[in-house]
């Protein structure tokens, strides 16, 4: 059995049957006998012994362990513990801080995870948390998991960026990096509705990225590598200025403009 069920005891037999209250927690489900349960006690035995896909396959609903998350706008959900648990800042908050046991207490989640990022985010967790999945299923699931909109995938990669759920992160950013790929800045300003008030060289400068976003990032890189391109152009077109502005008089007009005699 898992290690973590080695320290389980069964009920104890007591005048021919099962004593009549028996409690203890396993996984995080606390589990009650009752009455004479024979039935009951095989049923955890059997639970001990299976294996983590096994029980995430069966576990009952009754016996799963919940949650309370809250968005910036107010709006509350309820999540399994395990999906929960698969984003480092949450964890980090049921853990440290013991919030989200009730309604009263939900973890407030980061301004920029709102309740539409945040059900693309459990789903992605409810798939990624159970082990036993093959690489190829994985690499289909994320695939079709990013053919959404761009303006969900920026939303869902800010939101999973403030949770520090760094492999969402990771496809995300990839996702819209394809996106970009061989757009011009112009272009690129329309898919992410930045405003196109400045000049060619000041859209190129450096974003401010205060919060770290991962799109201000891409996009750093991108206009670095356009800055260098246009300092190449400017460079290119001095050289033709200073040829087009080399004298081509002859020397005879060069003689008679020295002597005064020409008006060149």
């Amino acid at each position: 059995p898992p290690s973590s069920a080695r320290s389980l005891r069964p009920p104890e037999l007591v005048a021919g049957h099962w004593s009549t209250r028996w409690r203890n927690t396993y996984k995080g489900v606390t589990c009650k006998f009752s009455a004479a349960s024979s039935f009951s006690h095989i049923f955890f035995l059997a639970l001990a012994r299976m294996s983590e896909s096994e029980l995430s396959v069966i576990k009952p609903e009754s016996l799963k362990t919940y949650i309370w998350l809250q968005c910036f706008d107010g709006s509350i959900q309820q999540v399994e513990e395990e999906v929960a648990m698969f984003c480092p800042m949450i964890c980090r908050e049921i853990v440290k801080n013991g919030t989200g046991s009730s309604k009263n207490h939900a973890i407030a989640l980061p301004e920029r995870v709102n309740p539409s990022s945040l059900s693309l985010i459990l789903d992605y967790c409810r798939f990624h948390q159970v082990p036993g999945r093959s690489n190829k299923e994985r690499k289909s699931f994320d695939e079709k998991f990013v053919r959404i909109d761009t303006e969900k995938l920026c939303e869902l990669t800010s939101a999973a960026d403030s949770l520090q759920l760094k492999p969402l992160v990771d496809l995300t950013s990839r996702a819209l990096a394809r996106i970009i790929e061989g757009k011009t800045p112009e272009e690129i300003r329309d898919i992410f509705h930045l405003p196109d008030d400045l000049t060619e060289e000041e859209k190129l400068e450096p974003l401010k990225n205060i919060n770290d976003d991962p799109r201000i990032r891409l996009l750093n890189r991108l206009y670095a590598k356009k800055r260098k391109e246009l300092q190449e152009r400017q460079k290119l077109k001095d050289i033709q200025v200073q040829q087009e502005q080399k004298d081509e008089r002859s020397l005879d007009e060069l003689l008679c403009f020295i002597n005064g005699d020409g008006g060149m």
